[in-house]
């Protein structure tokens, strides 16, 4: 029998990690059985536990259940867990789950990719619910010179910056008005669910430096509702998540299995099926 994986959520049809780590397997050699799996809604914890027991290998966790994975594997994060306060990535050891978060990693390898110097920039994080969480930490570690958190509930934006980086002076929080900085942002992300309604946060004009790059966390076979607003507000280069997705699917890959793959020839496949 195949080693068994699996990405777990609900819903979870839409999800493309079994094709993108079917193609991690088969660039590595490594074969594996990758599947959806649905869990109720109150339901995770056994539906994790039950995977597990069965034999299953490891799951990635999408939403809504990152913050249910956290407290599951408690006693065994990574630090990156830990800082980002949720779990995307579950194994076990000796009979012992453990959890890390591979969000982070995602977006500052996509960003890099697409030539963002992240070590000083002023970076503009849009949203503070889960996406968020595994961002800020993982923006703060790149070497970014000034993040602020804005959110339509400005309480949001304070608590998920008192959580995640409470005593870094270069991270502030406000609502989605306070969003405009003089001189404008290197880099602006929506880690917002907007773009699932075709819809783009409300934001004031003026966002973008010269040169200045937006990133929304969502994606899809034509640019977001968000890309359209950053492309109409005067950033320079507009990109979508699908890199995310694929470079923190490459993190958990190499966390299961010791090998990290190529992402870039599987970008460009599932570019290209979007597009069909």
């Amino acid at each position: 029998m195949l080693p068994r994986f699996a990405v777990v959520g609900n819903p979870i049809a839409h999800s493309r990690s079994p094709d993108i780590h079917a193609r991690f397997g088969a660039q590595t050699g490594i074969a594996l059985d990758y599947t959806r799996l649905q869990a109720p809604i109150d339901g995770f914890a056994d539906t994790v536990n039950t995977f597990f027991a069965e034999g299953g290998q490891g799951l990635n966790v999408t939403v809504p259940f990152k913050l249910e994975a956290l407290a599951l594997a408690s006693d065994n994060l990574t630090e990156r867990a830990r800082a980002a306060g949720a779990v995307n990535t579950l194994w076990t050891v000796n009979g012992a789950l453990h959890g890390c978060n591979t969000d982070g990693v995602g977006l500052v390898r996509d960003l890099t990719r697409l030539g963002a110097e992240l070590a000083g920039a002023h970076i503009l994080l849009v949203g503070a619910g889960g996406a968020a969480r595994g961002a800020l930490d993982a923006l703060r570690r790149a070497g970014a010179a000034q993040i602020r958190v804005v959110n339509r509930t400005q309480a949001r934006a304070l608590e998920l910056v008192s959580e995640v980086a409470a005593t870094d002076v270069r991270v502030e929080a406000g609502s989605l008005s306070d969003a405009w900085r003089e001189g404008g942002w290197q880099i602006v992300i929506n880690a917002t669910a907007s773009g699932l309604q075709d819809a783009a946060p409300d934001l004031p004009g003026g966002l973008y430096a010269d040169g200045a790059i937006a990133y929304d966390m969502v994606y899809g076979a034509r640019p977001t509702a968000f890309m359209e607003q950053a492309r109409a507000d005067g950033a320079a280069m507009q990109a979508d998540g699908l890199g995310m997705l694929v470079e923190q699917a490459a993190e958990s890959f190499q966390i299961w299995h010791g090998v990290l793959p190529q992402t870039e020839p599987v970008l460009t496949a599932l570019r290209a099926a979007l597009r069909t």
